[in-house]
């Protein structure tokens, strides 16, 4: 085994004959795979922040290389990733270059027909977590959809999933589709966005009869087992590695009454409440850039520091959600009516989760509930990878 430092101190640990994150190329870097479909061509890009080559942003290079781009989709967080989560995001020109920016995160989250003309093909290039309820997916299929009705081509510039070694967590049960979770499939799915694209088209997903036209460019040198430190956060409130592998797990509070530190220097890294006095650690939630006005602001709340556990994360790179955090915050909450809300059965696509935590089920069990769902959809997983994978 060999040993890599992340920038927390986190050990993590993989097989000596992987690949490092070095050494992985992503789609967007290999302008010579997609170069021809780009020429001659009026380009639509859904972007964000995240969608560069190298140090160099993706329009940037686009702009260099002579390719006409005559539109910028922008998802949740804005196109330059500084929206809070569940801001709308407006209509406007980029500063820089004065392409004109299109919201799919305002009045409406799927592009108009209107807002499709004059264009050729669209290239979709935004770094994802791997998560079901991290809405970059769901803005991947709206696009889709929209091309196939215009149309329209798609690029989907792969990137490596940085949760893509584990597939894990309650199936979506359709009864709860939502943007935070439009198919049926696990809370972990372990794949990238362009072995997901491949998904949506072949189990015939999308919400329209017109055949989409996708073009995959994959990423070079990576793996299900490879383990890939992202260059740039992906949102303001997954600012590290660290948050990134405990997401799956904390955001299930983003359903209860529990602050998962939006506000704070550690958002998803740090979980608490003010009625939580049994436990030591402390902090409170105030307005900042990316959480203007975050949950339990300027209250002070007493709950878990997961920052400097680095077991922590070793157990979500062993494969598994974590879900002792969510019932132990339960077990202490004062008032268990109150502890979830109506957004919890989105999140965890069910409503089951929450009836057997109320229940009082262990962990255990829980996750044995999950298996025969897990297993059905890691047969159709298998059908669209384009790695080779972790099992």
């Amino acid at each position: 085994m060999i040993k890599y430092l992340f920038s927390l101190g986190l050990i993590l640990l993989f097989e000596s004959n992987m690949l490092s994150a070095q050494e992985i190329q992503t789609g967007a870097f290999q302008y010579e795979q997609y170069e021809a479909l780009l020429s001659h061509k009026k380009v639509a890009l859904l972007v964000n922040q995240t969608s560069t080559v190298g140090k160099e942003h993706l329009v940037d290079m686009l702009i260099k290389k002579g390719v006409q781009i005559v539109k910028i989709f922008a998802p949740e967080h804005g196109f330059r990733g500084q929206a809070d989560a569940g801001e709308k995001v407006n209509n406007t020109r980029d500063a820089k270059t004065g392409i004109e920016i299109t919201s799919m995160y305002g009045a409406s989250k799927k592009p108009s027909k209107e807002s499709m003309q004059g264009i050729d093909i669209v290239v979709f290039d935004i770094q994802d977590v791997g998560v079901r309820f991290y809405t970059y997916i769901s803005s991947l299929q709206y696009m889709m959809e929209a091309c196939a009705e215009a149309d329209i081509p798609i690029i989907v510039l792969d990137r490596p999933n940085p949760n893509g070694f584990y597939v894990d967590g309650p199936v979506l049960d359709k009864k709860y589709k939502s943007f935070v979770g439009m198919q049926p499939i696990p809370v972990v799915h372990g794949m990238t966005v362009g072995e997901y694209a491949k998904m949506l088209l072949g189990e015939k997903w999308l919400n329209t009869q017109k055949n989409c036209t996708l073009h995959v460019v994959p990423c070079k040198n990576y793996t299900h087992s490879s383990v890939y430190e992202l260059p740039i956060a992906p949102s303001p409130n997954l600012k590290n590695m660290n948050a990134i592998y405990l997401y799956p797990s904390l955001c299930f509070f983003e359903g209860t009454e529990v602050s998962v530190g939006r506000g704070t220097d550690h958002p998803f890294e740090i979980w608490g409440h003010p009625n939580y006095k049994k436990l030591t650690y402390q902090f409170t939630p105030q307005s900042t850039p990316g959480a203007k006005h975050p949950l339990l602001e300027n209250k002070k709340c007493f709950g878990e520091n997961l920052i400097r556990k680095a077991s922590l994360t070793k157990t979500q790179l062993q494969g598994k959600l974590n879900l002792q955090y969510l019932i132990q915050a339960y077990n202490q909450s004062i008032d268990k009516k109150k502890f979830f809300n109506s957004f919890f059965e989105k999140l965890a696509g069910t409503e089951r989760l929450r009836k057997q935590i109320e229940s009082g089920l262990t962990e255990t069990a829980i996750r044995t509930s999950w298996q025969a769902d897990l297993a059905t959809f890691k047969k159709i997983r298998k059908k669209y990878l384009l790695y080779k994978d972790f099992e």
